[in-house]
């Protein structure tokens, strides 16, 4: 049996650094469970988007491509991580090359296009909120979405080669191309979350400054806000309400990404973190890919009104 930091240089498993089998098989049931409600959950939302007509919004065209690229991490990869995790350390399927290669891309693809649709959904609000009507109207054509959620999928094929470099990210005896794909991926979530975060802070701004402003919009699309659906509450309490649930969305996809950015920056500028800690920031980042339904639906009337009819 390997020792801690033969396995954490050497295994091609993500998180399964440890030598603890009690450990592994810990990770392996999370892993199950997240496996098994991310996908009734994706799969849930897609199928309610695909069959009701009020649904299918442009917002929601962006959710649903989020959904499908979740579906790659939640329905491909973690029931893959969930078995190898109760495999012997020295199992020859752990180490083959090619094996860690279609993991690796699997896992980046999903996460990339999934961090892209968030990007998606909070531009879509932000000039839906923010813009005149007309602006809205003519930048999120039929067309125009389409070449949005293609280019999501178009770039996020570029960085499938890097991710088997993370299988050893943090290692003593990781080489240089790896610290410089933990940094590349930092500063990319790092960029994205900026972006996100200064879409849906001017939406705060704007909704607690002019609740009037919102409520003339007739858009569809004001449905798939994360604020309170009819029947409304007083203008008050609706912008205080508004305003918890943006928020409390921004506070749990900083939960979910952060850690894993300064993670790897730490281990880039200064010495690598402790195995444990990488294991956990990239469980909480891989852990969205089964909470970004409910994030976008929970206080969704329309969603609800679907599903209790299904």
């Amino acid at each position: 049996m390997p020792n801690a930091s033969s396995w954490s240089a050497s295994s091609p498993l993500l998180l399964l650094w440890e030598d603890s089998s009690g450990t592994r098989i810990f990770l392996s049931l999370l892993y199950a469970v997240l496996a098994i409600s991310g996908t009734l959950s994706n799969v849930m939302v897609i199928y309610l988007v695909f069959s009701f007509k009020k649904l299918q919004t442009t917002s929601n065209a962006f959710i649903v491509n989020g959904c499908a690229a979740d579906l790659s991490v939640c329905a491909l990869w973690m029931p893959q991580e969930a078995v190898l995790g109760l495999l012997p350390p020295n199992s020859s399927s752990l180490r083959s090359a090619e094996y860690r290669l279609l993991r690796g891309g699997l896992l980046g693809l999903g996460l990339t296009v999934s961090l892209a649709s968030h990007l998606l959904v909070a531009f879509n609000r932000y000039v839906l909120i923010t813009k005149l009507p007309s602006v809205y109207q003519a930048l999120y054509q039929r067309r125009h979405t389409g070449c949005m959620i293609g280019l999501s999928w178009a770039l996020a094929l570029l960085p499938v080669p890097l991710l088997p470099g993370l299988w050893t990210l943090g290692s003593a005896q990781s080489d240089g191309s790896s610290r410089y794909t933990a940094l590349l991926l930092a500063l990319a979530v790092l960029g994205q979350t900026a972006l996100l975060l200064h879409c849906y802070l001017g939406i705060v701004r704007r909704v607690r400054g002019s609740a009037k402003r919102v409520s003339v919009l007739n858009f569809h699309l004001l449905h798939q806000l994360p604020f309170p659906a009819a029947p409304p509450p007083p203008r008050r309490a609706q912008r205080r309400l508004s305003s918890v649930s943006v928020l409390l969305l921004c506070c749990v996809f900083l939960l979910g990404t952060q850690p894993l950015v300064w993670v790897s920056l730490l281990g880039f500028f200064l010495r690598p973190a402790p195995p444990a800690l990488q294991a956990a920031s990239w469980l909480l980042l891989c852990s969205l890919s089964a909470l970004n339904p409910l994030l976008y639906t929970w206080r969704s009337e329309e969603f609800r009104r679907a599903a209790r009819s299904v």
